[in-house]
């Protein structure tokens, strides 16, 4: 459920900073091109990044070995 909402936040996020910039920065077709790559890329990697910290929690590779000792 936090995985969807989370994605779900990040879309929005998304839209709204390509509008934002669509509206700021309106230079040329090329420059308005650039600009929104940029941007998309941004979002992407960021959303990226943080699915990649929270799937690796999920099935974490070292796992607590128990000694026996107590």
């Amino acid at each position: 459920m936090g995985f969807v909402i989370t994605t779900l936040i990040f879309a929005v996020v998304g839209i709204i900073a390509s509008l934002l910039v669509r509206i700021c920065c309106s230079r040329g077709a090329s420059t308005n091109l650039l600009h929104l790559t940029l941007v998309v890329t941004a979002v992407v990697c960021c959303w990226m990044m943080w699915a990649i910290v929270y799937l690796a929690q999920m099935k974490p590779l070292i796992v607590p070995i128990l000694s026996e000792v107590e």
